[in-house]
């Protein structure tokens, strides 16, 4: 299942620029060595790295793709279809909890007695990330690191993660993979009259993923974004709306999140005014192993991005989105996707022959 990443990308990637900059040789006689994280912090850590904890979901996404065999443990469990992907003993890797996010405290007996040289924290920094992360640091004894992350700059944190983990080759891959894409979608997306959306979220389709809000990044990036709000949400449900608002809003297209209400609307009265109900334009976001949106928020909205302009804008959209499918499963997932596979993660959006699917 093991895949050398840097060899995938060697043909697809041939011509993409160089994302991360050379970092000079460990010195080889020293134990240990000084890191400087994103946001400043300078710590000690073991030269070599074998063992590498996460601080949560979203971190556990991004450090999976690089390291796979050096996690001790994931922040939580893999959703039930990451068992059809990963390989055993990735799926069953101990639970280790997460550092922010409300949904349980890091489990630090766990962490303790998994060994683990390093914890990483990737994503958005909080407004305490330097306190937090430097009194787990001294409560434990293993070093907590911060990573910085956007869609938009998770190519440098790649070469970040390369740096910390002595893995400069694979992760420079990663990175290029990451620029290379983003400026792909950015760009078709700065070409084309972008469709009037709404993402909805919840069972009874009455929340939204508000314009500028922190979940609706590639939202905004490559739609316009309907749902605008007076407060937007930063929770992965969104802000609550009634049907008054939505159909005041009066989308073309509308995006349903898994577990949504995506297969009640077509036959829901209280839907029929919608134009993106009437006109079959309102599909279903992939899930597997996560929802490609977000939620979250991670390097697996490339996957999100690569789907919804292909969707959205077919004709600007040139390239085979299977095949881009695939590719990203076996950098980030370490797993070979069969067609089979693909059709069913994409089964209420796009089918296998690449066209828009209005919704049955």
């Amino acid at each position: 299942m093991k895949k050398t990443i840097a060899l995938l990308l060697t043909a697809i990637l041939l011509l993409a620029p160089i994302g991360c900059a050379k970092t000079p040789d460990a010195p080889e006689a020293s134990a240990t060595r000084m890191f400087t994280d994103s946001v400043g912090r300078t710590v000690e850590l073991p030269a070599t790295i074998d063992k590498v904890a996460i601080s949560g979901p979203l971190a556990q996404i991004v450090v999976f793709a690089l390291c796979p065999d050096k996690l001790v443990g994931i922040a939580q469990k893999w959703d039930k279809t990451a068992e059809q992907y990963l390989a055993t003993e990735y799926y069953h890797l101990p639970e280790l909890g997460q550092l922010y996010g409300g949904k349980g405290e890091m489990n630090l007996e766990t962490l303790l007695s998994s060994e683990a040289q390093v914890v990483i924290d990737v994503g958005e920094p909080k407004g305490s990330i330097r306190e937090d992360l430097d009194a787990l640091s001294e409560q434990t004894g293993i070093p907590f690191v911060h990573i910085t992350a956007s869609i938009g700059t998770m190519g440098d944190a790649y070469c970040k993660l390369g740096e910390l983990l002595n893995m400069p080759e694979e992760a420079e891959a990663l990175a290029a993979y990451c620029d290379a894409k983003y400026e792909l979608i950015t760009g078709i997306a700065g070409s084309v009259d972008k469709a009037n959306l709404l993402y909805i979220t919840g069972e009874k389709g009455l929340n939204v993923i508000a314009k500028d809000s922190y979940h609706a990044e590639i939202i905004d990036l490559l739609s316009n974004n309907l749902a605008v709000v007076e407060s937007p949400s930063s929770k992965g449900t969104g802000n609550e709306v009634d049907m008054e608002q939505i159909l005041l809003w009066n989308p073309d297209v509308i995006l349903f999140a898994p577990d949504s209400c995506y297969t009640t609307v077509g036959s829901d009265p209280l839907w029929s005014g919608v134009a993106a109900i009437q006109n079959g334009t309102y599909y279903e976001v992939p899930f597997g192993p996560y929802n490609w949106m977000g939620f979250p928020p991670s390097v697996q909205r490339i996957l999100g991005m690569l789907w919804m302009v292909k969707l959205l804008y077919p004709d600007a959209a040139d390239y085979d989105l299977m095949t881009e499918v695939q590719t990203y499963f076996r950098l980030f997932y370490h797993c070979d996707l069969s067609a089979a596979d693909y059709d069913a993660l994409v089964a209420n959006s796009i089918g296998a022959g690449e066209t828009l699917a209005p919704a049955a």
